[in-house]
């Protein structure tokens, strides 16, 4: 079961760190951002990261993707939200 109270956790945590990654021009703050965002995932709510990932077992955790990747969990947890 997913709790509101998980969403709105992880909704102001990838938020905050969505907001800084998407302005950051420095290499090892994007990197330190990618980081932390995937020992948050690795510690997740299995049921919100399913929801979250669309079944893709890399979903934040690849740097190819990453960009993209906590844009649309953002997106997600807001929808979640509603």
């Amino acid at each position: 079961m997913i709790t509101k109270d998980s969403i709105e956790t992880a909704y102001s945590f990838l938020h905050q760190k969505r907001n800084v990654y998407i302005h950051s021009t420095l290499d090892w703050q994007r990197d330190d951002i990618e980081v932390a965002i995937a020992s948050y995932v690795d510690d997740m709510s299995p049921e919100l990261y399913a929801a979250l990932s669309a079944a893709r077992p890399d979903f934040l955790r690849d740097h190819r993707h990453f960009s993209e990747d906590i844009t649309a969990a953002v997106d997600r947890l807001e929808h979640l939200l509603s």
